[in-house]
C-alpha cells in the first residue's frame, strides 16, 4: 500500500502525517485525530453525515481523500466552538429541538454554516436547498429548517449591531 506525507490544517491546527493513499478525510480526521463528531453514515457521499467545510465549502468527506487535502483548510464540527461556547447555529439547533438521534446533526449544521457564509438570509427553500444533501431519519426537517432561520436572523442582528461578520459566532 502507498503511503504519502500530508500537511493539513484542522480546526486552525496544523497536522502532518504519512498516510495511505487510500485514506479518505473522514478516516482522517476519526481515526488520525480522534475527532469523532464528523460521522460515517453512508460512505458513498449519499447521507452527508460526514459533512465537513475544505476551505470554506461542503464536501462528503467519505468521497475525498486525505492526501487531496494537503496544503488546505478543513472544519470539522469540533472547529466551531470558541473557547467553550456554541456556535449560533449549534445553539439554534438545541433551542428548536433539531437534534433527535444526532446522527446527521453534524452534517446539517456544517452545511448550514456554508450557506450563512454566501448567504447570511437565505430564504426557506434556500435553506432546503442548502441541506438537500443531508439525509435525517428522525425529524423531518421541519425543526432543521427553523433552526438554520433562527440562527442566520439572530446571527444578522448581531453583526448589524456589531458591525461584524455575521457568519462567525
Amino acid at each position: 500500500m502507498e503511503a504519502v506525507r500530508v500537511r493539513i490544517t484542522i480546526n486552525g491546527d496544523e497536522y502532518v502525517r504519512t498516510v495511505p493513499t487510500s485514506m479518505t478525510l473522514l478516516q482522517f480526521v476519526r481515526d488520525e485525530l480522534d475527532l469523532t463528531g464528523t460521522k460515517e453514515g453512508c460512505g458513498k457521499g449519499e447521507c452527508g453525515a460526514c459533512t465537513v467545510l475544505l476551505d470554506g465549502a461542503p464536501v462528503n468527506s467519505c468521497l475525498i481523500f486525505a492526501y487531496q487535502c494537503a496544503g488546505r483548510s478543513v472544519i470539522t464540527i469540533e472547529g466551531l466552538s470558541r473557547d467553550g461556547a456554541l456556535h449560533p447555529v449549534q445553539e439554534a439547533f438545541m433551542r428548536h429541538g433539531a437534534v433527535q438521534c444526532g446522527f446527521c446533526t453534524p452534517g446539517m449544521i456544517m452545511s448550514a454554516i456554508a450557506l450563512l457564509a454566501s448567504n447570511p438570509l437565505p430564504t426557506q427553500a434556500q435553506i432546503r436547498e442548502a441541506i438537500s444533501g443531508n439525509l435525517c431519519r428522525c425529524t423531518g426537517y421541519k425543526a432543521i429548517i427553523e433552526s438554520i432561520d433562527d440562527a442566520a436572523r439572530r446571527m444578522a442582528g448581531w453583526a448589524t449591531a456589531h458591525g461584524a461578520d455575521a457568519t462567525q459566532g
